[in-house]
Formats: structure tokens, C-alpha cells, sequence
């Protein structure tokens, strides 16, 4: 590749947009086209706008733990007062401008890098060639470099097609007037469980619908068991080992059957069942690309597809459904197709997070992955020994690390606690470097912090000498 290298950009989320600003960066010639807004589902439907939603009933939680350490609300009268209320026209208000001011910050920076931005759907029509439709006009782009990062849609279920109203997918709950007074989520996966508690937390009445025996199933089944206790002391419902048959609307409200033949009924339901890659209709199958059976694009670990010149990055991928991933395989991408120094995606350092309250973060091996090796030792500590932790009312949590027997070598941790994703940092520096647990233990930690439990961890996990 030269220096003059003209990229196309099919989709503008996070793989998007940051291949763009590294493609720019590296002197290409770049556009992005993209159809649904700069900044992807991550940023106009799904995380800015769930996180912060998350973030306005984790501080109406907050007004209740400030009460145990002594501080409470009074009204103008001096009285007690007992009840906060969530406005939901006036906090989705505000999550729907946060987002739109965040995709206007990404399409600035693309403007200030020379970036091309064309609104409309684009498809391949050659391995180099894309043609893009807008408002009944066709442009064709020829590219050296093609990057597909076209994101994934909520799955919709045929026995429970949304209205927008009262059947509902994540990326429509912005739109309701009111908060849900009976809300039924269905899945309790990543998304079904934030929002879930989200939904609790502002003051729904919340019932959520569990098709396995714990709720988030793909996570730490101990953090997972933590999750579920807390769900349920704060007065949600959960139906584990229960399937949805059907979601249909009923009189003002909705009526969730079970596949045992129980009726739920509710206000509104929220239908989080997982999501589809949108790679239909962009000419993948007809220029060679290869995908799988579920429809995602078979990439490699620098994000190249099967055919020459042409890349894919994020949930299209399939690779991890990460905003944080898709922008990693993004980058990728254009630094391999444009001769820059590359560092092939390492799963095994990539740090997760779900935004419940506690949040539960995790990077490397798993609990799972330990108990098949012999070679892999872990230790558990729980939070509630640790004086900052004391100090802010927390109760729930643990700090949980992986490391090589013998060697001390760090693979990988779990933190179950509030903003456990600022706490994930240091543990994934770690596997991503390989250091020991007596390297982590050894870094200073300020006292008293939550970050002290995640050095003492280490402390345990001290080699021991051979006999």
C-alpha cells in the first residue's frame, strides 16, 4: 500500500470510526458510509444510552445507602423525606441528548481528519468497489481497502414481533413517556439484566423471565449468583428455567406466555433475546466474502476476510460483542491494509464488563477454564473486609484472581463490585504483559482503597517454594 490509499468505511460505530481516524492518520483517503448515525448502535441505542440510564438509577440507589451513613433528604418544611421519584420523559430526555451530543463530538473529529462522511446504504459490487445509495441517487467508490463494520439488530421473535409501545427491544425504550409500572424483560443475558435493573431501580415493578438456573449465564457463575441475590432482595421477580412462548398485547397492557402454559402479565415487555448481524444486502456472498451460519463475517485475528482488501470489524464479526472489541478490530484493520505495525487481537486480554449494580468486570481465563488445569490457582476475597469498601456501605462483592502455579504468571480476574470496570484496569495490564502476582503485588496501592483487595489477592497467589 501507498500513502495515498483510499479507504471505504461501510458503517460509522465504534469499528468504524476509529478504522477511519487510523486510516486518515496513516495519510488514506477515507469515507464512511453509513446510514443510521455516526457512532453506531454503541452510541445512539445501546451502550451510551443504557449506561446512562443505568448511571440515573444508580443514584437513586445512592440516596438510599446515603441514609445508612447518616445523611438524609428533607423538604422545605424539614421534613423527611421518604420517596425520590424518576422522571422517565425527563431522564430520557437527557439519555438521548448525551447520545446525540457524543455522535456529533465523532462525526467533528472525522470532519477534522478529513474524513468523507456519506449518509446512505452502501454495498459491494467488486472486491474494490462500492456503490452507495441515498435518496434515490447512486455513487460508486472505488477503494483500495473496504472495512465492513455494520454492527448487529436486536433478534426479533416472530411470537413476539415489537410495537414500539408495549412490545419492546432495547433500542426502543427511549421513546416512553412514562416509567413501565409492570415491566417483563425477556433474557437474562448482559442486556435483559442491565436493563432489568436499571428499570428496578428507577421504581418499575420488574419480573424477568430466565431460561437458565441463574440469571447472566455466560458470566462468573459466582458473580452471576451474587447478581441474582441482589436482584431479588430488591424486589424483582425472576423466573429461572422459564422459556417465553409468546409476548401479545392485552387491554393497555401485555400478557408474556410461558412454554409450560403461565401467563405473566404486565404493563409493557422488554424482548432481549440477542442480536443479528446486519450483513445482508452489502453484496458479501456475491464478491466471495465468507460467512458463517449464523450470518456473521469470517474474519481473521488482524480482521482480513477471505477476500483480499476487504475487512470487517464488530458485531457483524461475531468475534465479541464489545463496543471496546469492535474498536480494537477497526484499528486493526487499517494499520495491517495500510503496512503499520499490527498486534493481532488477544482475546484472552480483552476486559468485559456488565453494568449492573455491583457491576461484575472479568478479563482472561475464567472460573470454568481453572477448574479443567491443574496448572491454574485462584484465589477469592470478598469485599466486605475492605475499609474503603466499609467506608462507602458496600456489602456485595469480590475480587477473584487467576494465575499460573509455579510461575505466578496473572491470567486473568474477576471484580464483582460498584464501578468494578475502573477496577478491571489493573488486572488487565496485567495479563495483557504477563506480569507475576508478586509484580502486582509489589505496585503500591493507596490506603484505603478498593484496589487494595486486588493487591492482596495477589499476595496470596505468592508462589510457594518447591519442597
Amino acid at each position: 500500500m501507498t500513502r495515498t490509499s483510499s479507504v471505504v468505511i461501510l458503517g460509522g460505530g465504534p469499528g468504524g470510526y476509529e478504522a477511519a481516524l487510523v486510516a486518515a492518520q496513516l495519510g488514506a483517503t477515507v469515507t464512511v458510509v453509513d446510514r443510521d448515525g455516526i457512532g453506531g448502535a454503541a452510541v445512539l441505542t445501546d451502550c451510551v444510552p443504557s449506561k446512562t440510564l443505568i448511571a440515573t438509577a444508580d443514584y437513586l440507589g445512592g440516596i438510599e445507602i446515603a441514609s445508612e451513613l447518616g445523611v438524609r433528604l428533607r423538604d422545605e418544611e424539614g421534613d423527611r423525606a421518604t420517596e425520590t421519584v424518576a422522571e422517565l420523559s425527563t431522564i430520557n430526555q437527557r439519555v438521548l441528548g448525551l447520545a446525540a451530543a457524543q455522535s456529533g463530538d465523532i462525526v467533528t473529529r472525522l470532519t477534522e481528519v478529513g474524513v468523507r462522511v456519506v449518509t446512505g446504504h452502501g454495498r459491494l459490487e467488486a472486491p474494490g468497489r462500492v456503490v452507495v445509495e441515498s435518496d434515490g441517487d447512486a455513487e460508486t467508490i472505488d477503494a483500495d481497502v473496504v472495512l465492513v463494520s455494520t454492527g448487529a439488530t436486536p433478534r426479533v421473535l416472530e411470537s413476539a414481533r415489537p410495537d414500539g409501545e408495549r412490545i419492546l427491544t432495547w433500542q426502543q425504550i427511549y421513546a416512553l413517556p412514562e416509567l413501565p409500572e409492570k415491566l417483563i424483560v425477556v433474557g437474562s443475558g448482559v442486556t435483559g439484566a442491565e436493563l432489568a435493573q436499571a428499570y428496578l431501580g428507577l421504581g418499575s415493578d420488574v419480573t424477568l423471565v430466565s431460561s437458565r438456573d441463574l440469571v447472566l449465564p455466560q458470566e462468573d457463575q459466582d458473580a452471576a449468583a451474587v447478581i441474582e441475590d441482589v436482584f431479588r432482595r430488591r424486589g424483582m421477580t425472576i423466573l429461572n428455567r422459564s422459556r417465553m412462548a409468546s409476548a401479545r398485547r392485552e387491554g393497555d397492557g401485555v400478557v408474556v406466555t410461558l412454554e409450560d402454559g403461565r401467563r405473566v402479565e404486565g404493563s409493557h415487555v422488554l424482548i432481549a433475546v440477542g442480536a443479528v448481524p446486519q450483513t445482508a444486502d452489502l453484496g458479501l456472498e456475491e464478491v466471495g466474502v465468507e460467512l458463517s451460519d449464523s450470518g456473521h463475517i469470517v474474519t481473521d485475528r488482524v480482521s482480513r476476510t477471505s477476500v483480499r482488501g476487504i475487512y470487517a470489524a464488530g458485531d457483524c464479526t461475531g468475534v465479541f460483542a464489545l463496543a471496546s472489541v469492535a474498536a480494537v478490530q477497526g484499528r486493526t484493520a487499517m494499520a495491517h491494509a495500510l503496512g503499520d505495525a499490527v498486534t493481532p487481537l488477544r482475546m484472552s486480554a480483552v476486559a468485559s464488563n456488565v453494568f449492573t449494580d455491583p457491576e461484575i468486570a472479568t478479563v482472561g481465563v475464567s472460573a470454568a477454564d481453572a477448574e479443567d488445569n491443574p496448572d491454574v490457582e485462584s484465589v477469592m476475597m470478598p469485599l466486605s473486609r475492605n475499609p474503603r469498601a466499609k467506608m462507602l456501605g458496600i456489602r456485595e462483592g469480590f475480587v477473584k484472581l487467576f494465575a499460573y502455579r509455579g510461575t505466578g504468571t496473572v491470567l486473568g480476574g474477576v471484580v464483582v463490585a460498584p464501578r468494578a470496570s475502573e477496577l478491571i484496569f489493573p488486572v488487565a495490564l496485567a495479563v495483557q504483559n504477563r506480569l507475576s502476582v508478586d509484580q502486582v503485588a509489589s505496585t503500591s496501592s493507596v490506603y484505603p482503597s478498593l484496589t487494595g483487595t486486588l493487591a492482596e489477592a495477589a499476595r496470596r497467589l505468592h508462589p510457594s517454594r518447591p519442597d
